[in-house]
């Protein structure tokens, strides 16, 4: 029997808002087992970028023409659109209904649109401009300079694409259906795989390949997410563009907000500015790192961050004060309870992962210890990062986006500042090391900045858990440091010795971490089953 459509006033979205902390927990595992299953395909994406093109030139061309649209794809379905969207169409759902929130979604559609068709239009026209400011070192070497100015061309209409998916995903998720949004990752690594093994044949070099996938990753993004609303009854109309109040209102929020949110994105743009002036390879290195920090940071705090936003902004919204930092706290505990050994893991073993993910055809031993270096600095930041996924919400959801900004703008000088500083003495390593102590100082001022007004209140459970999860991450990290010591041969071997090495490391740490945990009272196994119950207890949404 086909769901009725969004303007039905009868429509699901305006059941109320209630959840559990288990309905949270639920969503959670939806978006991180979506993630986690693009996180995997994204590594065998770069395992045969690694091979085909190493860390040489064409890599570090099509990596800057993948950051710019791979940038604003982070800041606006993770961060800007998202933090401006969701609230207001959550509180339109909460207050006037099914029919409120679908009118405004449309006037939102068509003032985006029409913005975007711009930007892609002006960012074509000035890319040779706009390249001196993303990586102005390449400009000593005209060839590579022009190699990336083209590939970035191909690249740039999947900023269009990408951003009208985040505006779909926003509607999907304040509707508690998460996961399509959550799998539209996994479509683009299959097109960039797929581009790379198959279109790179007749293209001049496979960044090309790779650049034409990303475009078209775009438009398969897109049609996926519009099948999906219509099977779950959304069906927006097309209108003229018009500047009403309530997209004032999105304007006036999301412009703070894409610095706000994505701070730990312009960090990472502002290292590949400075990076581009440091030896050839510096650029990928840390790219190479930073995709592997981003699997835990993608499956645990882009994970709870977009189940967490829509429902603290339908709780604030129907008045639930209660219920939302209840919420909040539990999002935060959940968080530690995987970033803190995932942290510890990548700083003990973080040479062994380099080591069996890329070091193979043109990436050579020496890439994977610049690798490494960079992932330790990178990992040090991690808990930081997953921090202020899961403390922006709360602002956002209150619809205060200019606390996050002031402090963004705190948080990019100091990267700026960092980066000079430590470039010299440690090269791309001290970019990454920069990148982390920022990112503390953004999650610790989100943090600071809520307690004072009465926002962020930790609970005992949250408190007392939260030790255990620190110490439990010391003894994983000393079982994990004695168990490498012991395969030291084997991590250095053949492949599939490094393979089974590796395999048994982190089936030793999952062990450790979570027996100790259990142990010292900060884990139990029951909480973990419940998450995967199919059933929902009365009042919840189900997810679909």
């Amino acid at each position: 029997m086909p769901k009725p459509p969004l303007e039905d006033p009868a429509a699901s979205a305006a059941r109320p808002s209630r959840a559990t902390p288990t309905a949270m927990g639920r969503w959670i595992a939806t978006i991180g087992g979506y993630t986690m299953g693009s996180r995997v395909l994204g590594f065998l994406r770069d395992i045969l970028i690694a091979s085909s093109l190493g860390a040489g030139p064409v890599a570090d061309a099509f990596f800057i023409a993948f950051k710019l649209p791979n940038f604003l794809r982070r800041l606006f379905a993770e961060g800007a659109f998202n933090a401006a969207f969701v609230p207001l169409f959550a509180g339109e759902l909460e207050k006037n209904g099914a029919r409120a929130a679908r009118e405004f979604a449309e006037e939102a559609l068509a003032a985006l649109l029409l913005l975007l068709i711009l930007v892609v239009a002006l960012g074509q026209i000035l890319m040779p401009w706009l390249m001196y400011g993303l990586a102005p070192g390449f400009s000593a070497d005209p060839e590579k300079f022009d190699l990336t100015v083209q590939l970035t061309r191909i690249t740039f209409p999947y900023i269009l694409f990408i951003s009208l998916v985040s505006l779909l995903g926003g509607i999907l998720n304040s509707l508690y259906k998460f996961a399509a949004a959550a799998a539209t990752p996994i479509l683009l690594n299959v097109c960039l795989i797929l581009s790379l093994v198959v279109l790179s044949r007749w293209t001049e070099t496979p960044g090309h390949a790779l650049a034409v996938g990303v475009s078209v990753a775009g438009i398969v993004q897109f049609i996926w997410l519009i099948v999906a609303c219509d099977r779950a009854g959304i069906r927006l109309r097309l209108l003229w563009p018009r500047l009403t109040p309530r997209v004032q209102r999105l304007l006036v929020l999301a412009a703070p907000a894409a610095v706000g949110a994505g701070v730990a994105q312009i960090n990472l743009v502002v290292d590949v500015i400075i990076a581009s002036f440091l030896p050839e390879g510096s650029v990928s290195f840390l790219y190479y790192a930073d995709r592997i920090n981003q699997l835990p940071l993608g499956v645990v705090g882009v994970a709870v961050g977009t189940a967490l936003l829509p429902l603290l902004s339908r709780q604030l919204r129907a008045g639930e004060t209660d219920a939302a930092m209840e919420s909040q706290n539990r999002a935060l505990e959940g968080a530690l309870l995987l970033a803190l050994p995932a942290t510890a893991a990548l700083i003990v073993v973080g040479g062994p992962v380099v080591s069996v993910l890329f070091e193979r055809g043109a990436f050579t031993l020496g890439n994977t210890s610049a690798t490494a270096q960079a992932l330790t600095a990178f990992a040090a930041g991690l808990p930081a990062f997953v921090l202020i996924k899961v403390l922006a919400p709360a602002y956002f959801a209150r619809q205060d986006t200019r606390t996050p900004v002031r402090i963004a703008i705190l948080c990019l000088a100091t990267n700026v500042a960092l980066n000079l500083a430590l470039m010299g003495p440690l090269g791309h390593v001290g970019i990454a090391l920069a990148t982390s102590l920022s990112g503390w100082l953004n999650a610790g001022l989100l943090g600071l900045g809520l307690y004072r007004r009465g926002h962020l209140r930790l609970d005992r459970r949250l408190r007392r858990r939260s030790l255990g999860f620190v110490g439990a991450s010391l003894v994983m990290a000393a079982a994990l440091w004695a168990i490498a010591t012991a395969l030291d041969g084997s991590l250095g071997g053949s492949l599939g010795l490094k393979i089974g090495a590796l395999l048994a490391l982190v089936g030793a740490g999952v062990i450790v971490y979570f027996a100790v945990a259990r142990a010292c009272g900060a884990f139990h196994p029951a909480e973990l089953r419940a998450l995967f119950r199919r059933s929902a207890s009365a009042g919840e949404i189900k997810n679909s």
